[in-house]
């Protein structure tokens, strides 16, 4: 893997392709009308099983190094269920005074699901990365999703990360969330990731689970709910995360 010593400011780098993903449904099932490579992934089409289809995230290149906007645009229509698959993590690296960005804008119209188990991301040392998550989802709509974090790899620290949630729910907001782990003295005082540096999250939102055993999970304000995980190593709480994603699969 040939990794990236750019320098130059965001101004120098030319305009990267997006990569769109619109699945709807037909008469027979569903129909892929949009698969579309962008810059730096490139979606290939699994499995259509009836109105059910698995798609995955395969990258492209290195990434993301200083200069890298990763962009993600995926709608999701009535009645339709996609299920997006990452064969591989994703690493932040060095930006070297530079930074990088990955945002993604989905859309679920009604009776809609997305079900999106992301491969962990590594905030390498010396990576500055802004992630961007906005979901809006129609009535009867929902979406299932589970991420890891990853503060550095071994031996390191990690890198700077600012990271926003928007999910939408009918048109009124359903999740809010900032999350800046930009700062190390910061970001390791309690309440936050203390002596971590592994966060895991699960969250379904569009529905509301009929109970919460874990203390670390919490009801949101309209149909929705989410769990943090804390560890210093990624595998140990790859069972609990499993756990929470098969519960809010029904």
């Amino acid at each position: 893997m040939t990794i990236s010593t750019l320098t130059s400011t965001d101004t120098d780098f030319a305009p990267q392709l997006p990569t769109r993903i619109s699945v709807q449904p037909s008469a027979t099932g569903v129909v892929v009308e949009v698969l579309d490579r962008g810059e730096f992934l490139a979606p290939r089409l699994l499995s259509i099983d009836g109105r059910r289809v698995r798609i995955a995230l395969v990258g492209c290149c290195a990434m993301l190094v200083a200069g890298d906007r990763l962009e993600l645009d995926i709608a999701v229509g009535a009645g339709v269920e996609l299920e997006l698959v990452e064969p591989s993590g994703t690493v932040a690296y060095n930006a070297r005074g530079g930074n990088a960005s990955w945002t993604a804008q989905v859309a679920v119209a009604c009776g809609g699901v997305l079900r999106w188990q992301a491969a962990p991301l590594v905030i390498a040392e010396g990576a500055d990365l802004t992630r961007s998550l906005t979901i809006d989802l129609a009535e009867n709509a929902r979406a299932v999703l589970s991420e890891v974090v990853v503060l550095g790899r071994s031996g390191e620290p990690g890198g700077a990360l600012r990271s926003t949630q928007h999910v939408t729910y009918a048109a009124a907001p359903l999740l809010v969330e900032e999350l800046d782990l930009t700062d190390p003295e910061l970001r390791s005082c309690p309440g936050i990731l203390g002596e971590h540096r592994v966060l895991g999250t699960v969250a379904i939102f569009g529905h509301r689970p009929a109970t919460l055993p874990s203390p670390t999970a919490t009801y949101l304000v309209g149909p929705g709910a989410l769990v943090r995980v804390l560890s210093d190593a990624a595998h140990t709480i790859e069972h609990e995360m499993n756990h929470w994603w098969q519960a809010w699969q029904r």
